[in-house]
């Protein structure tokens, strides 16, 4: 019998508001992705990372393409609810079966909307799961602060 409990890894949750309606802002967020994530620094390829999709299903793929024409995907779409939920699986540069889970809620708020991200499932990682959360948790900062900036905020 296995005394051991399992550790569960606490979420990483972040929240900003943007001055954009919620369509404008959901629409930033997956459609306009290409535009405003940092690819040099947060993808597969980096400096060869030309672009990067989000495919608006669910079962859309998300993912970034080099300057030669390779694809390396991030994550599936699970839930598609535009204009106020997307939740997708996310292991860019990982296979599916070490994916975790982002969820995106995007809500009105007086002059903009309030977007929240929520990515839970570091127990998959095993040894590595504190160590890539604590990463995540400062990269979706830096990821986030891009994005505010597209959209003007």
């Amino acid at each position: 019998m296995n005394s051991m409990k399992a550790i569960k890894i606490e979420p990483v949750r972040k929240e900003l508001k943007v001055r954009l309606t919620k369509e404008a802002a959901f629409k930033l967020f997956t459609a306009e992705i290409g535009t405003w994530w940092p690819l040099p620094s947060h993808s597969v390829g980096g400096d060869d990372a030309q672009t990067c999709y989000f495919e608006g299903r669910a079962g859309g793929r998300i993912y970034e393409v080099m300057s030669d024409g390779r694809e390396a995907e991030w994550g599936r779409v699970v839930t598609w609810e535009p204009y106020d939920r997307v939740v997708f699986t996310w292991y860019p540069g990982r296979t599916p079966d070490s994916a975790q889970e982002v969820t995106v809620t995007f809500s009105d708020f007086p002059g903009g909307t309030r977007v929240e991200l929520v990515h839970v499932g570091w127990e998959i990682r095993g040894a590595d799961a504190q160590t890539d959360r604590d990463g995540y948790d400062m990269g979706w900062d830096f990821v986030l602060s891009n994005y505010v900036i597209a959209a003007g905020a």
